[in-house]
């Protein structure tokens, strides 16, 4: 898993205000997975719920799990069942906290979106212009975070 060199932030894809929790969601992973997903979770409370050590590969983005922390929040979808940065307070806070701390924690860092991962990367990692494949985490990371 060593170095790591990315953290990717992940929405759960639940609707909106629903009380979802960590337990809940790595539950979901293991079922499609096989194991858990994400390195943390951050319920609808602020609360950050390690669900993976450091050093454990995750399974949030297919073929960049190496050397990637995988952070997700409960939400992101809004009451209809589309995509919709849901986050609140709490959670904004404790996502803003994760990655600070994973930034002192290893520095030069890349921080992204699920969305911003693709097949279009070129070779020193950079976005080439696409089509998003996927909203989550619902909002963009790169001017928030």
């Amino acid at each position: 898993m060593m170095p790591i060199r990315y953290l990717t932030i992940h929405c759960a894809a639940t609707i909106e205000g629903r009380d979802h929790k960590a337990a809940e969601v790595t539950r979901w992973d293991v079922a499609r997975f096989g194991q858990p997903s994400y390195h943390w979770v951050v319920e609808l409370d602020g609360t950050a719920v390690r669900t993976l050590a450091d050093a454990t590969r995750g399974a949030h983005v297919g073929g960049h799990n190496t050397g990637n922390i995988g952070i997700c929040y409960v939400g992101g979808l809004g009451r209809d069942a589309k995509p919709k940065d849901t986050r609140n307070a709490l959670q904004r806070k404790s996502l803003r906290e994760i990655v600070e701390a994973y930034q002192r924690k290893y520095p030069g860092l890349i921080v992204r979106g699920h969305r911003d991962w693709s097949p279009d990367l070129d070779r020193d990692g950079k976005i080439e212009p696409h089509e998003w494949v996927k909203a989550c985490p619902c909002f963009d990371v790169a001017t928030e975070l």
